[in-house]
């Protein structure tokens, strides 16, 4: 009996260490199929810097926004890397464009696939996103202590903020409408005007109590709030 436990155990062993063996080499070569491909798209926040591969989209890069018209269209189009766009940012370029310029059409196109490491591996800053993107919609804005809530952990407003800093596909997943307590925006990787702006064009979109919709249940306590009047909605309910 001893000697058939020992058994068990050792080929318990070696299928656990074939199985990592198997995980890596598929990991490496996932990693050598994914061949990055750019394009930027010309917006009305300026050139936004699109890329990723056949798997999924990996980054936008925003611009720093500095003032009205700086480098920018009142449309959303390619103005680089057309001709070599992946799938996935063809889809990321139709729901920018849709963002932009007609919202509602938001609801019914596919968000990309994503591909960047940081949103495949486990993690605190993973669930945030994933949590942003699900459940915050179009004109509505959590609190960073309001979205550490939604994300499961109430202490964890200071690593939400740190999540909104590493977010790799902003305006998608929408870091833009997590704002302090105070009804203050709070930072943004494209600057305070361009969060300002991402936000005004939220609040003022004709349709924006049918896209305002949340999927959370109305008995949720981080229900996010709707953006009319952001700056104070946060005082006026008295969330953090």
């Amino acid at each position: 009996q001893c000697n058939q436990d020992v058994c068990l155990t050792q080929l318990a062993c070696a299928a656990l260490q074939l199985l990592g063996f198997l995980c890596s080499v598929n990991s490496k070569q996932e990693e050598s199929q994914c061949k990055e491909k750019h394009a930027v798209l010309l917006s009305p926040v300026g050139k936004l810097e699109i890329s990723g591969c056949e798997m999924g989209l990996h980054e936008i890069k925003l611009p720093k926004m500095m003032g009205a018209g700086d480098g920018s269209s009142a449309m959303c189009e390619v103005c680089e890397g057309a001709e070599e766009m992946t799938e996935p940012l063809k889809q990321c370029t139709a729901w920018l464009r849709a963002y932009f310029c007609e919202p509602v059409r938001t609801t019914s196109l596919p968000v990309p696939a994503f591909h960047h490491p940081l949103l495949r591996r486990d993690s605190f800053t993973k669930q945030v996103l994933w949590t942003l993107l699900r459940y915050v919609k179009f004109g509505q804005a959590v609190s960073y202590k309001q979205l550490a809530d939604l994300a499961g952990n109430s202490r964890a407003a200071r690593a939400v903020g740190g999540a909104m800093r590493s977010n790799p596909i902003p305006i998608i997943i929408p870091c833009h409408r997590v704002i302090c307590s105070s009804g203050q925006t709070g930072n943004y990787g494209g600057g305070n005007l361009m969060k300002e702006w991402l936000l005004s064009h939220e609040n003022h979109c004709p349709l924006l109590p049918s896209l305002a919709r949340s999927s959370l249940p109305a008995s949720c306590p981080g229900l996010p709030s709707p953006l009319w009047g952001w700056k104070r909605c946060f005082t006026k309910t008295g969330a953090h």
